[in-house]
């Protein structure tokens, strides 16, 4: 068994079915989990692995469930035409996915490039199941010249007050000509526009330093100094036109002492941003983020 509850693959078998991962929420109600499991057992599936939430607060709720099919059995189209009859019957927001096939990702990021570089090293080694289809960024490519980019597209997009609009029109196409899933904003210091966010509405993750009390504006990290925090922080969360208050994906937090310089909070919060981001996008690519209105529910390993 995998660490998270779901069965490894027969490596025998395995290139005889098709897998996929199945999330969905709607209000509660008896019968769900039984209508599901039934619905899938006379399709021919085999589940794999099913985790569930029940938020008492607002009765709605959520499941994540990975189960495969005979490659020679139902179709695709035909997995769709059932379980939408399903969906329609408990009013359920739904998705199917076929797993695991990466996740085509646009990674955007300015001159801080720790979160950029972390990310390509997890795509290479086959930590992360995405697939980089472009690079955006709003320093010409000479200030990333150190970092082996395997070919991914890049893209110089200056943005100033002028060319903002223009820009984010051209982030746009290259939304649409990539059919790109997600993008990441990998320390991408550039505000989105409301319509721009709105437009990417859950598919746009972003990563920013979390600090108690919190400080903004410039140099975080030295104002976090001066007021002798004990402790610091990253946040992973969906972009919404709220300012760096979208549903939250992913924190994790680092004790600081006063021993600790500016520069050691500097370095220690490059450390967290980066696995923070990591983290965030790989439950995003394996389907165990479902949005809930201002939060989210996160199916972990």
């Amino acid at each position: 068994m995998a660490d998270n509850g779901e069965r490894m693959p027969d490596r025998k078998t395995s290139s005889d079915r098709r897998s996929y991962v199945m999330t969905l929420s709607c209000p509660n109600r008896p019968g769900i989990v039984a209508t599901i499991s039934r619905t899938l057992f006379e399709l021919g599936g085999d589940i794999a692995g099913a985790q569930q939430f029940d938020e008492r607060e607002s009765r709605i709720f959520f499941m994540r469930v990975v189960f495969s099919v005979a490659a020679d059995g139902v179709t695709r189209a035909g997995l769709d035409d059932t379980l939408a009859g399903v969906a329609a019957r408990f009013d359920m927001q739904w998705s199917l996915r076929e797993s695991p096939r990466p996740t085509r990702t646009i990674i955007m990021v300015s001159r801080f490039d720790h979160c950029l570089v972390d990310l390509l090293y997890r795509w290479r080694i086959g930590e992360l199941a995405i697939d980089p289809v472009a690079i955006i960024a709003n320093h010409p490519r000479q200030t990333y010249a150190h970092i082996d980019l395997d070919g991914i597209p890049f893209h110089y997009l200056p943005v100033t007050a002028a060319t903002r609009a223009e820009q984010e029109s051209r982030i746009a196409e290259i939304v649409r000509e990539t059919d790109a899933e997600l993008v990441v904003l990998a320390r991408y210091m550039q505000i989105l526009s409301d319509r721009m966010s709105e437009w990417l509405a859950g598919r746009c993750i972003n990563i920013h330093h979390s600090f108690l009390p919190g400080f903004k504006g410039a140099r975080p990290y030295h104002q976090a100094f001066a007021r002798g925090v004990k402790l610091i922080g990253a946040t992973a969360h969906f972009v919404t036109p709220d300012l760096d208050e979208g549903p939250i994906i992913e924190q994790d937090v680092e004790r600081i002492t006063h021993a600790d310089s500016p520069d050691d909070l500097i370095r220690k919060g490059r450390d967290i941003e980066r696995r923070v981001l990591a983290r965030a996008v790989r439950y995003f690519t394996e389907c165990r983020v479902i949005p809930n209105g201002h939060k989210t529910i996160v199916f972990n390993p």
